[in-house]
């Protein structure tokens, strides 16, 4: 029975592939942008996907090669580009190969001063920490 499920799935796959289009959801799954296509389904129905700059709310919406999406993931807003279309949910770098990233490099936060430690200066020893003590309570 589940033989006959995964055939029917990929012979559905094959023919979206076929024309050019691939679900919405589909494809953020296969490009590795969520964990699994019920989260990327989610994001769809919420209508936090954009295409070409137009909101989508169903997950079922194509996709095809050209097109720019933009969503949120996490802190950051996404930018990309559809570069292919993919018949499985492959490695890493088989899905990098699938979308060109278009946004803007997150900003560096600079951190204050007093955070920064010299380089190989670990936790203090017992004997610093009585140090510093000492001097604290000579003022």
């Amino acid at each position: 029975m589940a033989e006959d499920e995964d055939d029917a799935a990929a012979t559905e796959t094959a023919l979206e592939l076929a024309s050019g289009r691939l679900r919405l959801d589909k494809w953020l799954w296969y490009a590795r942008f969520f964990k699994t296509r019920s989260l990327a389904a989610k994001l769809c129905a919420a209508g936090a996907v954009r295409i070409g700059g137009t909101p989508v709310t169903k997950a079922h919406h194509a996709v095809k090669p050209g097109d720019v999406l933009t969503f949120a993931q996490g802190r950051h807003i996404r930018i990309i580009k559809v570069l292919a279309l993919a018949a499985r949910r492959g490695p890493a770098p088989e899905a990098r190969a699938l979308y060109e990233d278009l946004s803007p490099p997150a900003p560096e936060t600079a951190m204050p001063r007093s955070a920064e430690r010299a380089p190989g200066s670990g936790r203090p020893t017992k004997a610093d920490r009585r140090a510093t003590e000492r001097l604290r309570t000579e003022s």
